[in-house]
């Protein structure tokens, strides 16, 4: 069974990261995941089976002025899938430890901001 669980977890996590891709930073218009804004995503099965998504992420500064839209961005890109409740089963934690830089972001990403 345990085996299954694990499966299972690894599963909805790529499906969570791709859900996360589709996220884009309302300013920059690159996702949130190609921006290295995503520090971590968890996925544990409960007892009876539910699923508890934890994410980690960060912004690009602490003062961001989007600060509050990217709870429901992401959480809308969550409702995509159908087997977790993006209100009931996910917590957002947002960090600044440690501080977003610019080496976080993808090779792509900082070619599409002309940054390389």
């Amino acid at each position: 069974m345990k085996a299954k669980k694990n499966t299972q977890v690894n599963k909805l996590e790529k499906r969570i990261w791709q859900a996360l891709r589709q996220v884009l930073d309302p300013e920059l218009g690159i996702d949130i995941v190609s921006l290295g804004l995503i520090y971590r995503v968890s996925v544990d099965l409960t007892a009876t089976g539910q699923q508890k998504v934890d994410i980690l992420m960060t912004l690009t500064t602490p003062g961001c002025p989007l600060a509050d839209s990217f709870d429901g961005l992401v959480r809308q890109s969550l409702s995509t899938i159908s087997t977790i409740d993006s209100d009931e089963d996910v917590t957002i934690t947002l960090t600044f430890d440690p501080p977003w830089t610019q080496d976080m972001m993808t090779d792509e990403a900082k070619a599409d901001l002309g940054m390389i």
